[in-house]
């Protein structure tokens, strides 16, 4: 009885290494997303805050105002 008892806590074990590997895999596939997200969108966002004013700043002086 204590044998199978000790089977299933080493089954267990096993299992639970399995499912802790599987969700660590998960997670830094989300973080690589996230980065990703910042780096692809984020970052043009802030980049677009300081072209947009050089842009109107050139194009007010073609036009004359």
């Amino acid at each position: 009885m204590e044998q199978e008892i000790l089977n299933r806590l080493q089954a267990q074990e096993e299992l639970l290494k399995n499912i802790y590997r599987s969700t660590e895999t998960t997670r830094k596939y989300f973080m690589w997303t996230f980065y990703g997200t910042l780096v692809l969108f984020v970052a043009p966002l802030i980049l677009l805050a300081f072209v947009i004013p050089s842009f109107l700043d050139s194009l007010s002086t073609m036009s004359g105002i």
